[in-house]
């Protein structure tokens, strides 16, 4: 097999990011520099869930697995993208009606498109449509495990209920937020990679998530 195209679905991280109301601004510092010490190191401190992240059980659940347990097979599927644009306004909720015809498998990962990162960097970003807690019982009915969407939450922001994660979290589910570039996976089968990096006993962690392209020899 070989990758023909990678599409980036992912935010860059800087110390201008965007960020969930209330959480940490990322801040960098250089720790050393090329000029003073002969290379370059970055301090880097910032939340576990800034920019494109995944959140673990342990998210919202004392009891559930951190990011750093969570088998990479959790992270990697091949990618359903349930386009509901234009089809929901800011603070809706999104249910199984708008997919119902999708054909997700067992291991898929669920991409929600809401279009709604075209807002990422304004206020209007966090007013944006959301998953019922019926619809992640649906994906969850379907066999798929790792949810994603392109806005800052799976659930409204400020919704402290967060029935969507709950919903996920008790299943032993993974959530990816802040996904953008949705629209770019314009083939078939995408190969998804969400995989974190393996923080102990975090509740999440950035991502380089992407979209490949493969095809065989």
């Amino acid at each position: 097999m070989r990758v023909v195209r990678i599409v980036d679905l992912s935010h860059p991280v800087s110390p201008t990011t965007q960020v969930y109301p209330g959480d940490p601004t990322p801040v960098f510092t250089p720790h050393a520099t090329i000029s003073g010490d002969g290379y370059n190191l970055l301090h880097v401190a910032m939340g576990s869930q800034t920019g494109t992240h995944v959140d673990a059980p342990r998210h919202i659940r004392d009891d559930g697995d951190s990011v750093d347990r969570l088998s990479p097979a959790a992270f990697v599927g091949r990618g359903v993208v349930l386009d509901v644009r234009g089809r929901v306004g800011p603070g809706e909720l999104i249910g199984p009606g708008l997919w119902d015809e999708a054909d997700l498998c067992s291991g898929d990962i669920a991409l929600v498109h809401t279009g709604w990162s075209a807002h990422f960097g304004t206020d209007e970003y966090f007013r944006h449509p959301a998953l019922s807690a019926e619809g992640c019982r649906w994906l969850l009915d379907h066999g798929v495990r790792t949810v994603g969407i392109d806005a800052p939450s799976i659930d409204p922001t400020g919704d402290e209920e967060l029935a969507a994660h709950h919903v996920i979290a008790v299943a032993g589910g993974v959530i990816c937020e802040n996904l953008t570039n949705l629209a770019a996976i314009d083939f078939p089968d995408p190969l998804v990679n969400l995989l974190p990096i393996p923080f102990v006993g975090a509740d999440g962690a950035p991502v380089r998530a992407v979209a490949m392209h493969i095809e065989p020899f």
